[in-house]
């Protein structure tokens, strides 16, 4: 009798200790992907002095990009198809936000694809290419997009002069389609920023790749 309980138990005892493992695998890869807490709306810029390599070469920080009128910070990368998509969008709004004196910086947080054609060499390469005339910088270890939440490739956040969080989401409310696009998002927060007004539409749903962490 007792030999036949001990057989009992151990397939159940392997089955709990199984779905243990599963769980706790399920919960480190959900972790590992990026589920991050958010940015708070009214936050201030995260990790502003953690020194960041620019495809210049030269280190800097978000506080030395940050203008007189805010900071634009989007997350993005080489390889996803959404920011390959939308370059000719990524272009005309950092190039908008720069002439109305907001400092702009793409950051590249897929540690995890260092060694492809995500490693720093391709970023000059792609920079070159699409004629970037703002900072694209390596975000080491994911630093920067543990901080800020971040999780998508493209994603933006806009910082207002006073360096607090007034809009995180996508460029725009049709990320797949240019032609169908109906409202920009970030430009109307810009100009309403500007104009020290209460910003309409505050957060909108990224669209794109997930960040390749680490």
């Amino acid at each position: 009798m007792i030999f036949s309980r001990t057989l009992i138990k151990f397939p159940i005892m392997n089955k709990l200790l199984l779905a243990s493992l599963l769980v706790s695998a399920f919960s480190l890869a959900s972790f590992r992907i990026g589920t991050y807490g958010e940015l708070p709306i009214g936050a201030a810029v995260p990790k502003a002095d953690v020194k960041l390599k620019d495809i210049s070469g030269k280190d800097v920080t978000l506080q030395e990009v940050r203008k007189e009128n805010g900071l634009l910070v989007m997350f993005s990368c080489n390889t996803c198809p959404y920011v390959i998509r939308n370059q000719g969008r990524t272009k005309e709004i950092c190039q908008y936000a720069a002439s109305k004196g907001i400092g702009v910086i793409l950051l590249n947080s897929n540690e995890g694809s260092r060694d492809g054609d995500d490693s720093f060499d391709e970023m000059k390469s792609y920079a070159k290419d699409q004629k970037y005339q703002w900072f694209y910088a390596v975000d080491r270890n994911n630093e920067l997009a543990d901080a800020f939440g971040a999780n998508r490739t493209p994603e933006c956040y806009l910082f207002d002069k006073s360096g607090k969080l007034v809009y995180h989401g996508a460029i725009d409310d049709n990320p797949a389609d240019a032609s169908g696009v109906g409202r920009k998002h970030l430009q109307q927060a810009i100009d309403e920023s500007l104009a020290g007004k209460e910003i309409s539409v505050k957060t909108s749903r990224s669209v794109g790749c997930g960040i390749k962490r680490i």
